[in-house]
């Protein structure tokens, strides 16, 4: 059996980067045990004024504490956190953005959640996501799974408890042309332009599959197809995820998996980033459905 360490090694990646990857997948196994002490909701707010989850928290301070005594990272973006933080003493210049804990808000509804990190090998973290070194994210369902890309496709791992190792689940994800679809906000908010993208998924025949944890939904299209979006609204011009945390690390993922992903008018991976919160709205999925939306934001 393939484990993770071996892969990585294998596809020629820095030993620090390797070990870096792997530190953080080992957390994922704390932040699972922290689930049944932290289900309940903060009275506080993050750095893009959403109610945290205590789990939100817990999970956020863990990392950083961890990451930030490594020496392997120079910064760390967090989406529960106003400021990038620097570690001055890092003997390394990576770069970590991260989405601690997405979809907190199915917490306390048992469903999937999952970590979102990207990593830059130098230069900080306000990067074009064109620039990842690296990407990965956790989810835990029924199994715990990290699934990472290193610019060499993308794979997956299951973690098992007993040996303490991540081996190998999937090699080599190639996103088919598929038909489910998932978007959030509130359809009297929809601008013209995507209303024509839902007249298309109708008349094609797409079916809705949507969970509200933007992470499941994205793995759900490494394995069938199809799209998730949450784009631009009327009232939110930007829509609601942000471009570090969110639409760079998973776009470069599906994208290493013959994926796409835009904005109706570009691809997020080329945005310079101007804010640490900056929102973008975000199509992603496979490839042709992409090339649809695009055309229809075009004829607009």
């Amino acid at each position: 059996m393939v484990y993770l360490q071996k892969y990585l090694e294998d596809c020629g990646c820095d030993p620090d980067l390797v070990q870096l990857i792997r530190l953080i997948s080992r957390q994922m196994e704390p932040i699972r045990k922290a689930f049944f002490d932290n289900q309940f909701y903060e009275h506080t707010l993050n750095a893009s004024g959403e109610v945290q989850a205590a789990l939100d928290k817990w999970s956020d301070a863990h990392l950083i504490k961890v990451i930030g005594e490594s020496g392997y990272v120079r910064e760390i973006a967090s989406e529960e956190q106003e400021d990038i933080i620097r570690f001055e003493d890092s003997r390394r210049e990576y770069a970590m953005v991260m989405d601690p804990l997405d979809g907190s808000s199915l917490i306390s509804t048992n469903l999937t959640v999952g970590t979102i990190v990207g990593i830059y090998e130098s230069g900080g973290v306000m990067q074009k996501g064109r620039n990842l070194k690296a990407a990965c994210y956790t989810l835990f369902g029924p199994l715990t799974v990290l699934v990472v890309s290193v610019g060499k496709g993308v794979q997956s791992f299951a973690w098992d408890p007993q040996s303490e190792h991540y081996y190998l689940l999937k090699d080599s994800f190639i996103i088919p042309e598929g038909k489910i679809y998932g978007t959030g906000g509130v359809r009297n908010e929809y601008i013209p332009a995507h209303e024509k993208v839902i007249d298309y998924f109708d008349d094609e025949g797409f079916k809705i599959r949507y969970s509200g944890s933007f992470v499941a939904d994205c793995h759900q299209l490494l394995v069938y197809g199809g799209i998730y979006t949450y784009p631009a609204l009327k009232k939110s011009p930007n829509g609601k995820l942000r471009l570090l945390f969110e639409a760079n690390p998973l776009g470069y993922i599906i994208t290493q998996a013959g994926g796409a992903i835009t904005d109706g008018n570009q691809c997020p991976l080329d945005v310079q980033p101007e804010k640490v919160h900056q929102r973008i709205p975000i199509y992603i999925g496979s490839a042709g459905v992409i090339s649809k939306i695009e055309e229809i934001y075009r004829n607009q």
